[in-house]
């Protein structure tokens, strides 16, 4: 048993049983505490994030060139190269030191990971600021999402292929009855990888979206490249940097993982995909691009998260200031650039009841956008929901999607304290009708949100759960007090495999995802074929071969 197996096996075996229970249980803390990290960890990952600025990274792989034109959300430029070398170089190295790594126990390969993680986490408060500054989340996202909350996702990926790999035994004894002379085999089940694993990054959640992928492959025995997206490098960098240290120190080739890093005007990840020798791909980005990436990856296993168009029904509320105040924060939290952030909210153009009386469609429209006039009214509480926006195309989305509707609430560009060159806005809000399908029913990612008038609830359920089947979702939201609607939609969400949150007005909200308890995405609409995490997510990394031979006794 390594060393590093023996040092968290407690954590692994605690990590596996909160996978099969799903209740509550995080290994590392969300809080950015000093009593936690140390009384100094805050200034000093600030210090050593920029230290970093105007460098080059030290990432020491092969490299032929650098590359590197990452620019802050918050406005600046990072000014960071990373070392590049060609697709075929980056294979060639990866299968090489994936042959003694295939070679390594289940127990050594887990205790690696298991160690990579732990000191991910010491560097949480710096890995924040290298997610705040490429994907534009506020600090205390970036420190949460970016830093524990990936970090517990990429644990849970850990323990459910460590579970099913423990199922599998080292060697047997096979006897068959065979009349006077029994028949005996001694046999052998090796886990055998698939191959090079390629994980495809995505600018918004640069590590939560990764590490789910990236330590599934890692565990069972695939060495790993991480292509990470051109605007958000820096951050899947270190975590590359940290894995290649950990190997190296347990006595593994470094390029077991590898960065492939690249710009946008010359990239490199339609040639890494269609390389004979990548085996498992796992990709979180654009339908477009992921449609591109399935096209092209026959005979590959090929998980994806793409995008969808998550829904809110209303049908009535208890609360109706908590219901406008949870809505308002959904659609305001990291500007609406979360894959599982709402979109369309579907509503009765005969109103709604509520305990002050009943409410017209223009009356749950105008709560919604006082909701969120009082939630983003203080400048610093906008700055911490809002963060800024990752990428112009979303600004340039924003004011384009204007023209689809009548404006509820404007979309305004806002100042972030601190930070002269930011890019934020608020939410833009538009009512539509439910006949204007060329326009809800199509993602526009970033902070737009539709509110529907349609014929009556179960039109709503049919369009909101429809929309999930063709085009896809995460997430869905329903507010109702009839159980028989609340029967209904639960129904109609899972039939689209979409998750459902019921009345929700307190501080939990339909865009948080909790590892060891939620399924992120279903894997059963067009949102993303694989779920983050189950068993079909870790089963598929690797086969089991059989040595047989017949037993001397």
């Amino acid at each position: 048993m390594s060393a590093f197996f023996a040092a968290h096996r407690g954590l692994l075996e605690a990590a596996v049983q909160a996978a099969r229970t799903r209740g509550y249980w995080s290994a590392y803390p969300e809080a950015p505490s000093g009593k936690i990290y140390g009384e100094t960890a805050k200034a000093d990952g600030e210090a050593a994030f920029k230290a970093l600025l105007g460098q080059p990274f030290p990432l020491d792989q092969q490299a032929t060139t650098r590359v590197g034109r990452e620019t802050s959300p918050y406005g600046f430029d990072l000014a960071i190269t990373y070392p590049s070398a060609p697709v075929a170089s980056l294979v060639a190295a990866a299968e090489t030191a994936g042959a003694a790594w295939a070679r390594a126990s289940v127990e050594d390969r887990v205790g690696v990971a298991l160690e990579i993680l732990a000191r991910l986490n010491r560097e949480s408060f710096l890995i924040a600021n290298m997610v705040q500054h490429t994907s534009g989340q506020a600090f205390m996202m970036a420190f949460q999402a970016g830093g524990p909350h990936a970090q517990d996702r990429g644990l849970e990926a850990v323990a459910y292929a460590y579970d099913e790999m423990a199922k599998i035994p080292g060697a047997v004894t096979w006897t068959k009855p065979a009349g006077k002379v029994n028949l005996v085999l001694d046999k052998q089940f090796r886990i055998v990888p698939r191959g090079v694993a390629l994980v495809v990054g995505c600018a918004t959640f640069p590590t939560w979206n990764s590490y789910p992928g990236l330590f599934a492959s890692l565990v069972t025995g695939n060495p790993v490249i991480v292509k990470p997206h051109p605007g958000a490098i820096l951050p899947l960098a270190e975590t590359v940097r940290v894995a290649r240290a950990v190997l190296a120190e347990a006595g593994f080739p470094a390029d077991v993982v590898q960065l492939a890093a690249d710009e946008a005007d010359a990239p490199i990840t339609k040639d890494l995909v269609l390389h004979p020798a990548v085996k498992i791909i796992d990709f979180t980005g654009s339908p477009a691009f992921g449609a591109w990436v399935r096209a092209h990856a026959e005979g590959r296993q090929v998980y994806t998260e793409e995008a969808g168009v998550n829904s809110i029904v209303i049908d009535g509320t208890d609360d109706f200031r908590g219901m406008t105040g949870n809505i308002a924060f959904s659609l305001s939290l990291y500007t609406g650039q979360m894959c599982t952030a709402p979109q369309n909210i579907f509503v009765p153009r005969a109103g709604i009841e509520t305990p002050d009386g009943h409410k017209s469609f223009e009356a749950v429209a105008d709560g919604i956008k006082v909701a969120v006039d009082r939630l983003l009214g203080d400048p610093e509480r906008a700055a911490a929901v809002l963060g800024a926006v990752q990428s112009e195309a979303t600004l340039a989305r924003v004011d384009a999607a204007a023209a689809k509707g009548r404006v509820i609430r404007a979309a305004e560009r806002i100042a972030l304290p601190g930070y002269d060159g930011a890019r934020a806005i608020t939410p833009l809000i538009l009512a539509a009708d439910a006949a204007d399908t060329a326009d809800y029913t199509v993602e526009c990612f970033g902070p737009v949100a539709y509110v529907i008038a349609t014929d009556s609830t179960a039109d709503s359920l049919a369009r909101a759960a429809g929309t999930a089947r063709e085009k896809g979702a995460i997430t869905a939201s329903l507010y109702a007090t009839d159980p028989a609607v609340i029967d209904a939609a639960a129904d109609a969400f899972a039939a689209a495999g979409v998750a459902l949150s019921v009345n929700l007005t307190g501080q939990v909200f339909v865009n948080q995802s909790a590892a060891f308890s939620d399924y992120h995405v279903s894997g059963a609409n067009p949102a993303g074929n694989a779920s983050l995490t189950d068993t079909a997510f870790v089963a598929g990394r690797f086969r089991v071969a059989t040595v047989r031979r017949q037993s001397a006794a």
